[in-house]
């Protein structure tokens, strides 16, 4: 339910993972809006986490950065404990980190798979390991990842990429299962053609072909994938689990 002040998410303490940019910055946004505490996970670009920060802050939010790369266990651990001994617990867990790393498969090195999987597949499952446990103790707690059309849909050129995505809600779902007794809610969010880094460099003729494709004929943005992960995490999804939502203007159905 809503507190005193009438935000959803008041009391709550959020960790967005790859909220430096892209949908990982409007998701740390959204959250912080509802009243959540959000910690800012990046690794590398400070300056753009310290703007997700500041955008946070100046729409009345309260955020933290927190620097760590999610696919080291041992940080990610370490951090997760460190958000519980300062707040008293973890509520959200916003699995968002992620690369893509393409080539035609007959090109695709091995060392470009174990990256992509390390950080995209083993991020999620390192993260959901720390938190879950101290969600359990508390009887409750929110988990969206973040997955993506191509996980259901396939891509040429993306054959890492979507195997990553599609590990992401074979995890979802049993995850979902064993937590659903301790009123841990998972979900994953499958965005579609969104306007971040990783789609600013299509040309215009590519843009094209993808968006004559999508019936709602234009492309998606942070803030349309945003407002779904702020519904999922809020006391109006309390029955919905082990749900992968798809935000891709019906890109694929």
């Amino acid at each position: 339910m809503e507190g005193p002040s009438g935000k959803s998410l008041e009391g709550k303490i959020a960790l967005v993972t790859g909220g430096s940019r892209g949908i990982g910055r409007a998701v740390a946004v959204e959250l912080a809006r509802a009243g959540a505490f959000t910690f800012i996970n990046y690794v590398r670009n400070e300056d753009a986490a310290t703007e997700t920060l500041k955008i946070l802050e100046n729409q009345g939010g309260r955020g933290r950065l927190l620097r760590f790369d999610v696919a080291d266990s041992n940080a990610v651990q370490d951090s997760i404990r460190g958000i519980t001994e300062e707040k008293g617990r973890i509520d959200i867990l916003i699995n968002n980190a992620g690369i893509t790393l393409n080539n035609i498969f007959v090109r695709t090195a091995p060392e470009t798979w174990d990256r992509v999987m390390d950080i995209n597949l083993k991020g999620v499952f390192n993260c959901c390991r720390s938190a879950t446990k101290y969600m359990m103790k508390q009887k409750w707690g929110r988990i969206i990842n973040m997955t993506s059309v191509v996980a259901t849909s396939g891509n040429v050129g993306q054959v890492c990429y979507s195997a990553s995505k599609a590990g992401i809600i074979g995890l979802t779902k049993s995850l979902a299962r064993e937590l659903g007794p301790r009123n841990v809610c998972v979900n994953a969010v499958a965005p579609g053609f969104i306007e971040t880094d990783m789609t600013i460099s299509i040309d215009e003729a590519g843009r094209g072909k993808v968006t004559d494709q999508i019936p709602l004929r234009r492309t998606g943005t942070p803030d349309d994938v945003a407002g779904v992960v702020a519904f999922l995490v809020s006391w109006k999804a309390d029955y919905i689990t082990g749900q992968v939502i798809h935000v891709n203007g019906g890109l694929y159905m």
